[in-house]
């Protein structure tokens, strides 16, 4: 009543000056905000960091992000990336760690998912063995923008197909899936457009390729399926593993074969293997 009172007066010219009502967000204390924020996802922390000065400098309180941070962080900034964390603002740790960084000579990469903080890992098809990769009559690394890493394995043709790799990380604990990222036919450019060559894919529908993993905690998983996916990337689920000690790094053995040599096979696109939490996985099964 008494601002409207004023406010009246004030037009009327009764001398009286109007006092407009402070905003409700100014009038909330930096404590208070940054103590609803920390209930709040990172996606949905960041957006409301662009309101105003109090919720941007309420976002950045390390109590907020901490939680938000995997189990292992520091050992992927110190161990992984060489990179030190004294002084550096928990905000800023969480930001870094969400972008991918490569490590093992650029042949890994690993990031944290930027919805729940999750570990994932890439490894690259130059980060595992294969079987004949340094005969050029079989194999050849192609460069592809198309990769993460920007080059994959092609199988023009073999007899004998075996991609093995190992991994030994320190995960958080939680539940970890496997895949394999494949494609049927290698990309060209023509006239600076790109075109996918078909020539050498055989072989594929006449028996399943196999996709292992295996811990030494006892997690073993099999899967088998053919490959169809021509001209398209596909993550083949090879399996999954538990990790139930964050504090004890896991070794993971996982291995695509495709070993009866009754017939040949080839046009085969290896880009590399992600693992990810089971949580994240649903969307990248295919098999």
């Amino acid at each position: 009543m008494g601002a409207n009172a004023s406010s009246i007066d004030s037009k009327s010219g009764d001398g009286l000056n109007f006092v407009p009502l402070k905003s409700k967000l100014d009038d909330i204390p930096e404590a208070c905000i940054a103590l609803v924020l920390s209930y709040l996802d990172p996606p949905q922390i960041c957006k409301l960091a662009r309101i105003n000065r109090a919720f941007r400098a309420a976002s950045s309180a390390d109590f907020i992000w901490e939680p938000k941070l995997p189990s292992n962080y520091k050992f992927i900034l110190q161990e992984l990336l060489g990179l030190k964390d004294a002084g550096v603002g928990k905000r800023d740790i969480f930001a870094k760690l969400s972008r991918p960084s490569s490590f093992d000579g650029g042949t890994k990469e690993v990031w944290i998912d930027k919805n729940n903080g999750g570990v994932c890992l890439a490894i690259s098809s130059k980060g595992m063995a294969i079987t004949g990769i340094d005969d050029r009559r079989y194999w050849n690394h192609i460069p592809t923008d198309e990769s993460r890493f920007q080059t994959v394995a092609y199988l023009q043709q073999i007899w004998w197909l075996e991609v093995d790799g190992d991994l030994e990380f320190q995960f958080p604990a939680g539940i970890y899936s496997l895949f394999f990222r494949l494609k049927l036919g290698k990309v060209t450019k023509r006239h600076n457009r790109r075109v996918c060559n078909y020539e050498h894919i055989h072989g594929w529908d006449l028996k399943p390729v196999q996709f292992q993993l295996a811990t030494p905690d006892g997690d073993r998983a099999r899967s088998r399926c053919y490959l169809n996916n021509v001209g398209s990337w596909v993550h083949h689920h090879a399996g999954d593993f538990v990790v139930k000690d964050a504090t004890v790094p896991t070794k993971i053995k996982y291995s695509l074969t495709q070993i009866d040599c009754t017939h040949t096979k080839g046009g085969l696109c290896v880009d590399s293997v992600l693992i990810c939490p089971s949580s994240l996985a649903k969307q990248l099964r295919s098999c």
